[in-house]
């Protein structure tokens, strides 16, 4: 999984970068951070493996942009973020917004996106400009689907309209290798005073759209606090129930559409991400493609099942370690054991 930061200058974006990726980070502005799995823990303790091994996810913090008065994001942040699966886009909420409150940060929002959608109408109109000059040269040089998906997607962008909004669009084939900016899910984060927390209305979700209010500086001041027993007294003492890794954590699982499942074994405890939906099948190719080659069955226990249980001796004596075919739709915190043979 890859988030990539991006804001405008003074939004707080490094703040929040600090905060998510603590000693990981990098002067190149990437880290590589472990995804808080609790369930790991129960199972540790009950394999005492030699190896526990989280799910990781790479943060990328790009250099803040001048902002909407200065010329958008530029063109460097919008090419260095194309391969990233997800965006996290800061909101200055805190610097002196005009009223009402929200009326500064939207209108970085809204420049934002508008930064997304001219980006993509670029690639567009020139794909098709190079389509045009192929029915010039010769018309079996000509990709007919091709040009009709794009022709699309520069009608839904010339409305002003990012292309995430249109799904069935973008699951046409001949759309698959552009990576367009505007197609990509937002966590937008609304990053405010400690002060407005609390009272903070922020806009409804949408297609691909989530939003989150932070106030970046004190969580970057809640992590410096080594002591973790004294960092959730302390965020208990504000009303913060979860650190802002877990959130930002959350709503980028949630936007990928992401679950966990989990493997066990005396030599390693793991979680696993795999898209919502997909098969056993699918999910042992996640782990090796000899393993989804192979496939016979697998061995599930739901995490629930697990935690009544205690044990997968009891779990085996009370019938709720199953054996499932290919075709299983794996859940949260299922955790599988694969039978396979190549």
């Amino acid at each position: 999984m890859k988030t990539a930061l991006v804001g405008f200058a003074g939004a707080g974006k490094s703040e929040l970068f600090a905060a998510l990726a603590g000693s990981s980070a990098s002067q190149t502005g990437r880290a590589m951070v472990k995804v808080p799995e609790p369930r790991l823990k129960s199972l540790a303790d009950l394999f005492q493996p030699s190896r526990i091994t989280f799910t990781e996810i790479e943060f990328l913090d790009l250099p803040g942009a001048a902002g909407a008065k200065g010329g958008g994001l530029g063109d460097r942040v919008l090419g260095e973020v194309r391969p990233y699966d997800c965006l996290l886009a800061v909101l200055d909420g805190f610097s002196g917004a005009a009223e009402p409150f929200t009326a500064e940060p939207l209108k970085q929002l809204q420049a934002m996106e508008a930064d997304f959608i001219i980006a993509d109408l670029a690639v567009v109109e020139k794909r098709l400009e190079r389509i045009a000059q192929d029915k010039k040269k010769a018309k079996h040089l000509h990709d007919a689907a091709e040009e009709s998906a794009l022709l699309l997607a520069k009608e839904h962008l010339d409305g002003e309209r990012p292309l995430r909004e249109n799904l069935a669009l973008l699951a046409q084939p001949k759309l698959k290798g552009f990576r367009f900016l505007s197609a990509k899910p937002v966590l937008w984060v609304w990053n405010v005073g400690e002060d407005k927390l609390g009272g903070l209305t922020l806009p409804e979700a949408g297609e691909g759209v989530l939003h989150l209010a932070v106030s970046a500086r004190l969580e970057r001041e809640l992590f410096e606090i080594q002591d973790l027993e004294e960092r959730q007294a302390f965020m208990s003492s504000l009303g913060i129930a979860h650190s802002v890794l877990n959130r930002v954590v959350g709503g980028v699982y949630a936007l990928l559409g992401l679950i966990t499942f989990l493997t066990v074994g005396e030599k390693e405890v793991r979680a696993w991400p795999l898209r919502r939906g997909l098969s056993a099948l699918e999910a042992a190719g996640v782990i090796h493609s000899d393993i989804q080659r192979g496939f016979i069955r697998a061995e599930v226990l739901g995490w629930e099942d697990f935690l009544a249980c205690k044990s997968f001796k009891a779990a085996k004596e009370r019938g709720v370690l199953r054996l499932e075919g290919k075709d299983y739709v794996v859940k949260d915190g299922d955790i599988v054991e694969f039978r396979f043979n190549v």
